[in-house]
This record gives structure tokens, sequence and C-alpha cells, in this order.
């Protein structure tokens, strides 16, 4: 049996709180309390350990479910239906964890904007923002179908930039690691050499040992002050420097415009106020940069100007974008122009993206040879000078 903590109301409308242990579901309970003459106003299932669930749920999973989901409710059947239904064909357990805890908080009162608000880390603030909205004005299942499609734009968008970074990463990890193991194991034997030669080391050879004698006895103290130093200061720095450097500096640029806009657009659809829909778009896009963007886009839209003047001064936004939200707004169909603008900009990412997997190879392989051949350089370099010595 489980344990619920409950609020109930008497016949004389008085609320009173108890705990109840007799029963499955807050069905169950809802039935009990009916037979003293009380109603149940709100009750919440007690877990002794705090909410379990094995694994963690994956993105693709969360866009099958808003499929699903929409599919249901559009089809005419309630919600506690479609989220029972729903929690029962779910194989995976995270999933299904997910899907129970969401129905007994409906169940028990709830709003379903509330009870997927418990498990942010597994629906996006889009979800959660397109559930409120459509909650609130009468259209929950075209604002689901919305979302549902909104995710898997986002998943096939999140896939192929990752096969384009897939190469550079694979690299820069293979890079640290030749790095790092010249830096803990072989300059240490060269530095222990050079002591006995007495002979006079060249600047980067030195920059080498100090590197060498952080990282091999300081590595405690740099990794806190590196984590905490990276998510105040160079955080922000590093958002910017993704959106100008060299080679791949166009695509992130036109990601996170894609993010925002869609977003947005989507948003705007729904019924959601401007300012509401940019609030929401600007942390989708989670870049430092773009939330810089959007407050100042916020801004103009109090005041009363029209969006697309403050995004012409901002080199963020293609032009192409700022043109159609100028039509959009002059025709009073924004959100349909911004679609079809985001749909060219994703169209323009897959050439990009294509263009990127042909010409980063010979690039990186330079890139790491450079590198690596520079601390051996630097390594050899005081060996050189010895042996001109003893000549």
């Amino acid at each position: 049996m489980a344990v619920f903590e409950y609020i109930a109301r008497d016949s004389a409308g008085s609320e009173f709180s108890g705990v109840y242990t007799d029963v499955e579901s807050a069905k169950d309970l809802r039935q009990e309390l009916s037979k003293m003459g009380y109603s149940l106003v709100k009750a919440q299932r007690h877990k002794a350990g705090g909410q379990r669930r094995s694994g963690r749920v994956k993105r693709a999973d969360v866009v099958a479910f808003a499929f699903e989901f929409a599919g249901m409710y559009t089809a005419g059947l309630s919600i506690m239906r479609c989220l029972e239904t729903l929690e029962e064909q779910s194989e995976k357990g995270a999933m299904k964890a997910v899907l129970k805890d969401v129905r007994e908080h409906v169940e028990t009162g709830s709003s379903l904007r509330e009870a997927f608000e418990r498990h942010r880390d597994t629906f996006s603030e889009f979800f959660l923002g397109m559930v409120e909205a459509g909650e609130k004005g009468g259209r929950l299942g075209e604002t689901l179908q919305m979302a549902a499609d909104y995710l898997e734009k986002q998943a096939e968008l999140r896939n192929k930039v990752r096969s384009a970074f897939a190469y550079p990463i694979v690299v820069g990890v293979m890079c640290c690691l030749i790095v790092g193991a010249l830096v803990i194991f072989v300059i240490p034997v060269f530095q222990k050499l050079y002591s006995q030669l007495h002979v006079p080391l060249p600047g980067p050879t030195l920059m080498l040992i100090l590197v060498s004698e952080v990282v091999r006895h300081y590595w405690m103290f740099a990794v806190p002050i590196g984590g905490g130093l990276f998510f105040t200061v160079v955080r922000a720095a590093l958002d910017a420097f993704k959106l100008k450097m060299p080679v791949f500096g166009k695509l992130n640029r036109m990601v996170t415009v894609s993010r925002f806009i869609r977003t947005f657009s989507m948003m705007a659809q729904a019924g959601v106020t401007v300012v509401e829909a940019i609030e929401l778009a600007k942390r989708v896009a989670d870049n430092h940069v773009m939330v810089k963007v959007a407050e100042d886009l916020q801004e103009e839209i109090i005041v009363g100007n029209s969006l697309s003047a403050p995004m012409a001064k901002h080199a963020i936004f293609p032009p192409m974008i700022v043109q159609l939200t100028a039509a959009g707004e002059e025709a009073g169909i924004l959100p349909e122009m911004l679609a079809k603008g985001v749909e060219f900009l994703d169209s323009h990412i897959d050439r990009t993206i294509q263009s990127l997997l042909t010409k980063i190879e010979p690039v990186l392989s330079v890139l790491m040879g450079a590198i690596v051949g520079s601390i051996l350089m630097g390594v050899y370099l005081p060996m050189f000078d010895y042996m001109g010595h003893v000549k």
C-alpha cells in the first residue's frame, strides 16, 4: 500500500490535511474520503527515499511521447486516459516512472504544466511553455502537436550538428591525450636529464616544464579553479567565441538563430504574447550573446516599437530573417513568415555542414601536427644546443 499526504475539504468548506496509508492510488484515496463525506483537494504520494527512477530519459523517448500524447488527445481521449495508456505502453523504466509521477499529480489536482514541471530535466522549457499556453488558451491538442513537431526538428538539427562536430571532437580528444602524456610522462624525464647536463634552457622548454609541474603537482587546485572561472567568466566569453570562431562560427550563429526563431514562432502561433515568446526563446537558445540580444528586443517591444527594426541592428540575424519579420509584421502573419524563414535557415545549415565535413579533416590534421610538433620542438631544443657545445 502507498502512503499519501493529502489536503481535503469537509461539507462546511473547511480544509484539513492528513496522511492515508491504506490505498493504492490517489483515485482510491478520493473514493475513501468521499465515503466519509470529504472531498479531496490535493494529494501527494510520500516516498521515503525521494523520487527515484532507473536511468535517464532519452530525447528520442520524449519526442515519441509528445507525438503519441498529441495524437491521442486530439483523437478525443481525456488527459488522464492518455497518460494512463502511455504509462502502460512504456517499456523503459525511466520514462515509465516519469509518466507515473505526472499522472498521479494530475490525478490529485495539479495542472498538466505543474505535473510536467517536476521533471524539467526531461521536458524542455519550450515543452512546458507550450503545455501552459495550450491549457490557458483551450488549444492543448494543437499546442501538443506543435511541441511534438518542434522537438522532432530540434532532434534532427542536433544530430546534424553532432555529425559535423564528431570528427573535430575525436581529434581534439586524441590531441589532448597525446599532449597530456607528453606533459605528465615525457617532459619530467627530459627535465631530469637537462638538470644533470647543466645546459641553459630556452623559453619554450621552460614553459613546458612549468606546465608539467602545475599539471603533476597542483591539478587538485587547478581543476576547481578552472571550473569556477569557466562558469563565471569564461562561459560568457566562450559563447561569444563560438559565434565568431574561424571555421564553425557561421554554423554556430545559424544554429543559435534557428533555435531562437523556431521557438519564438511556435510560441507566437500558440497565442503567447511577443514578449513572453522572446523570453522563452532566449532560454531555449542557451547562449549569453543571444540572451542580451533578446533582452534588447523585449525592451523595444515593450516601448511600442516593431520587432524587425531592433533585429536589423544585431548582425547575428541573417538579412533574410529580418526581411521576413518585417513582411510578417506588416501583413499580420509574423509567426507563419518566421516559420518559413527558419525552414530556409535549416536548409542552409545542412549545406554548411556538408561543406565543413569535406574541409575540416585536413585542417585538423595539420593543426594537431603543429601542436604536437611544437611540444616536441620545445623538448628537444636544449638537446640541440648541448650537441652544439659538445662539437
